[in-house]
C-alpha cells in the first residue's frame, strides 16, 4: 500500500480512537493536539518536513505538558531536516525551558545549538549529557564532531568508530565517519563509510541527498592508490610565496599539471580548489563526477563537475592529487568576467599566514610559534570559522574568507537583531552562485571579535541560507578583506587558532 494512503488510514483510525478518549477523560483541546501529533509524526516519517512543522505547531495549541514536549521535539527534528537553523535555535530554547531530563531530548537541543553555529555551547551540553549518561551514542557522536572541528581528528575517529555498528546507530554517524576519514586523506575508508551512510538513509522517496553521496563515493574511489593532497619534499618545510593584491584578493602564481603559470586566488572561503572550465580544459583536468556547491546568489545549491589536479606548483610548494571543482556549466546572466581559479590552504590541510603589509603567503603543515595581538579560537567545519558577537548579545560563527571583500551578516543574523535602519539601502551583490537580489546595507551594527570592536559599523546582509544548509550549520557572517587587511593573518589549522597581528 502506498505510504501516503497508509498514512491517511492511520490518521483516520487515530481520529476515531481519539474521539472516544476525548469523550472519556480528555479535553477537546488535548484531543486535537493528539491528532496533530499523530499527523506530524506520520508526515515526519514520510519526509514531508514542511507539512510536519505545521502539524506540530498546531499540536502546541491546548496541549498538555507531555504533548507539548512531543510537539516541540518533532518540530525541532523537522526544522533541522530542512536547515531552518535560526528557527531551530529558538525552538531549542523553548524545548530547554520544558526541562525534560530525557538524554535524547537534550542531545537534540545540543544538535540544534551545533546547527546554529554555537559550537562551544553544543560541546558543553554534549559533555554534560555524557557525564550523566556515558552510554549515549548520540552525545558521543556530537562529542566526536567537536573534536574534529578543533583539529583533534584522530581522537574524533576513535569516538565516532565507537558509535557505529550498534543498535542505536543513525545514518549521520556514518556521514561523520566518512568526513573524518576524508579529512585524514583515507579515501577508501571514507568511500566505505559514505556507502554505509547511503544504505541507512530512509528509502521513503528518491532523494538528491542519496545521489550526491553516491557521487562522492565514485569520486573518492577514482583516486585508487594515489595519495590525496600529497605534499612533496620535507613535510616540515615552510614555503614563503609572494602575492599581488588584485581587487582586494590575494593572488599568487602557480602551475596546474605543469602548464603555463596562471593566477590563483588564495580563497579560504572555498571548500576546494576551483578551476574555470577554460583552465580545466587547457590543463587536462577532466570531470570525474558531479558534486554540490553553494554560495552567495540566487542559484544557491547547484551541481558542478568535480575533478583531480595531478600536480600543483606554487613557488617552492608542490602538491599532487588535489581535488577540484570545475565551474561547468557557468552561470547565465552574470557579468562577462572569467571565473577566477582559486586555492584554499585549509582545503589542503595546511596552515597559512597572509602578510598584507609585505605581501607574501606562508604555507606549512605546522607554523612556527610567534606572538600575536589577538588569538581567536578557530574551528574547521569544512571551512574555517571564528566566533563573533553581534550587538553584544548575539554570538555567531563567521567564516574567515580571504577571497571575500567585505564584512557581512546572514539574513538570519540580521533578523535576530531587531534593528530598523533609517532607510533600506539595497545592494547589487554578485556571489559565486549568481546575483543576490535581496542584499542590503545595514548600518549601526556593533561587532566584537575578542578585543577587536567595531562600533556603529555598516555591514552587508547576504542570503547565506543555502551555503549554511550545505555546510550543516548556520553561517552567522563572513569576515573578508575589509576586516583581514589590517592584520598579519595566521590561520593555524594545526592549533585551531586564528592569530591577528596589527600592521
Amino acid at each position: 500500500m502506498p505510504i501516503r494512503v497508509r498514512s491517511v488510514l492511520t490518521i483516520l483510525a487515530c481520529a476515531a480512537g481519539l474521539s472516544i478518549v476525548a469523550a472519556a477523560n480528555s479535553s477537546p483541546d488535548s484531543a486535537r493536539s493528539e491528532l496533530q501529533l499523530e499527523l506530524g509524526d506520520l508526515l515526519l516519517a514520510d519526509e514531508r518536513y514542511w507539512e510536519a512543522m505545521v502539524a506540530y505547531n498546531q499540536a502546541k495549541v491546548g496541549a498538555k505538558p507531555a504533548q507539548l514536549l512531543r510537539a516541540s521535539t518533532g518540530l525541532l527534528h523537522s526544522l533541522l531536516r530542512v536547515a531552518e537553523f535560526s528557527r531551530a535555535y529558538h525552538e531549542a530554547l523553548f524545548l530547554g525551558d520544558l526541562g525534560s531530563p530525557d538524554p535524547e531530548v537534550r542531545v537534540l537541543q545540543a544538535d540544534a545549538l551545533w546547527a546554529s553555529g554555537l559550537f562551544e555551547e553544543a560541546e558543553q551540553l554534549y559533555a554534560e549529557i555524557l557525564a550523566d549518561v556515558p552510554t549515549s551514542v548520540a552525545a558521543r557522536h556530537g562529542h566526536a564532531r567537536g573534536l574534529a572541528a578543533r583539529g583533534h581528528v584522530d581522537e574524533a575517529l576513535v569516538e565516532v568508530r565507537a558509535v557505529v555498528g550498534g543498535s542505536n546507530e543513525r545514518p549521520e554517524f556514518y556521514h561523520t565517519l566518512g568526513s573524518i576519514y576524508r579529512r585524514l586523506n583515507r579515501y577508501p575508508e571514507a568511500a566505505d563509510a559514505f556507502e554505509e551512510y547511503v544504505e541507512r538513509l530512509p528509502k521513503v522517496r528518491v532523494s538528491r541527498q542519496t545521489e550526491w553521496a553516491r557521487s562522492e563515493v565514485l569520486f573518492l574511489r577514482s583516486f585508487g592508490d594515489r595519495v590525496p593532497f600529497d605534499v612533496l619534499g620535507d613535510p616540515a618545510r615552510i614555503h614563503t610565496i609572494p602575492f599581488r593584491l588584485v581587487n582586494d584578493k590575494v593572488v599568487v602564481r602557480g602551475r596546474v599539471n605543469g602548464h603555463d603559470l596562471t593566477d590563483l586566488v588564495v580563497d579560504t572561503g572555498a571548500e576546494q580548489m576551483v578551476l574555470s572550465q577554460e583552465t580545466a580544459v587547457a590543463t587536462g583536468v577532466r570531470a570525474i563526477t558531479t558534486t554540490i556547491s553553494a554560495g552567495v546568489g540566487e542559484v544557491g545549491i547547484r551541481g558542478l563537475d568535480s575533478g583531480r589536479v595531478d600536480t600543483l606548483e606554487i613557488g617552492t610548494f608542490e602538491i599532487h592529487n588535489v581535488s577540484a571543482i570545475i565551474k561547468n556549466p557557468p552561470l547565465d546572466g552574470l557579468p562577462p568576467t572569467r571565473v577566477r581559479d582559486s586555492i584554499s590552504p585549509v582545503a589542503f590541510g595546511l596552515s597559512a599566514v597572509i602578510d598584507y603589509e609585505n605581501q607574501y603567503v606562508v604555507l606549512a603543515r605546522r607554523l612556527p610559534d610567534e606572538p600575536a595581538d589577538i588569538e581567536l579560537p578557530m574551528r574547521v567545519n569544512r571551512l574555517a570559522v571564528v566566533r563573533g558577537v553581534v550587538n553584544e548579545s548575539h554570538p555567531r560563527s563567521f567564516v574567515v574568507d580571504t577571497g571575500g571583500e567585505v564584512v557581512s551578516l546572514s539574513f538570519g543574523t540580521a533578523g535576530s537583531l531587531g534593528l530598523v535602519p533609517p532607510r533600506h539601502i539595497p545592494l547589487r551583490v554578485h556571489g559565486t552562485s549568481g546575483w543576490d537580489q535581496h542584499a542590503f546595507l545595514l548600518p549601526g551594527v556593533q561587532l566584537a571579535f575578542d578585543k577587536i570592536l567595531y562600533n556603529n559599523f555598516s555591514v552587508v546582509v547576504l542570503n547565506l541560507h543555502r551555503p549554511s544548509a550545505l555546510l550543516g550549520f548556520h553561517i552567522g557572517g563572513i569576515v573578508g578583506h575589509t576586516f583581514l587587511r589590517n592584520y598579519r593573518v595566521s590561520i593555524d589549522v594545526d592549533r585551531s587558532v586564528l592569530r591577528l597581528t596589527r600592521l
